[in-house]
């Protein structure tokens, strides 16, 4: 078990260093976000191809490339229609002559880690002796497929509300987002956790590192508090954010 833990670990570094050249031949390191999903496909890829008999590593693979490749295009088409993304340039300011080296360290380098534990519970997938579907398999099957459509369904929404001249400036407040600030992040962290119950059992409780990874990275660090902090001197975003529950969906609070 330990060698594939290893494998994986010597993947991710190769992948991650590989893109951080992309970025600095095209001068943009957002390129650190299209290098996310697909950087998880090509793990479950990998996993695969090292274990193509295994039918959990087949489904788990499947789940990962719908996710990735859905979410990969998404970026893929705001990078081409836009420049350099703002929290990359706010460090390239605050970084300065240092820029290209600490973001080798603190962008590709800390993203691959926590691809890497993000990635524990695909590693353990491939290592399932389960051979038929089970009510567990089932149930992790139902919680990813209910995150991949909020996620997809959050995103489509905010997409089609941008690309609306008349709501320029707004702030999107319908939908999903009536009910959470933050509906895809919710998606996409329930995605992680069917993944965990998919493949959890008592061997394999360290995969539980995977799911509250990205729970802690988008509730704490680089999701949520990142992206309200854009907003925080707003008066229209604190309304919003006073009605709205900011992860879980729930009704919004209504004035009295």
């Amino acid at each position: 078990m330990g060698s594939i833990f290893l494998q994986v670990a010597i993947l991710v570094f190769v992948y991650m260093t590989v893109w951080y050249s992309v970025s600095l031949v095209l001068k943009r390191s957002d390129v650190a976000d299209l290098a996310w999903g697909l950087g998880f496909i090509c793990i479950s890829l990998f996993l695969y191809l090292n274990n193509p008999q295994n039918p959990t590593i087949k489904i788990v693979s499947l789940l990962v490339f719908f996710w990735g490749s859905r979410l990969s295009w998404d970026i893929f088409d705001r990078l081409i229609n836009s420049s350099e993304d703002y929290r990359y340039l706010q460090l390239r300011q605050q970084w300065g002559k240092w820029f290209y080296i600490r973001s080798f360290f603190q962008v590709y380098l800390l993203q691959g880690i926590f691809m890497f534990l993000i990635s524990l519970g695909i590693i353990y997938a491939s290592q399932s002796t389960a051979n038929s579907l089970s009510l567990q398999i089932i149930s992790g099957l139902v919680i990813w497929y209910i995150g991949f459509a909020l996620e997809y369904v959050a995103d489509t929404q905010l997409k089609d509300f941008i690309n609306m001249p008349q709501n320029k400036g707004r702030l999107m407040t319908e939908g999903l987002w009536k009910f959470s600030r933050h509906p895809n992040y919710f998606g996409e962290v329930t995605q992680w956790w069917g993944i965990f119950i998919l493949v959890a059992n008592q061997q394999s409780l360290i995969s539980l590192i995977s799911p509250i990874t990205i729970t802690i990275l988008i509730l704490f660090v680089s999701g949520i508090p990142m992206l309200e902090k854009k907003y925080a001197d707003r008066p229209d975003w604190q309304d919003y954010k006073n009605r709205t529950s900011a992860f879980v969906p729930w009704w919004p609070k209504i004035d009295k």
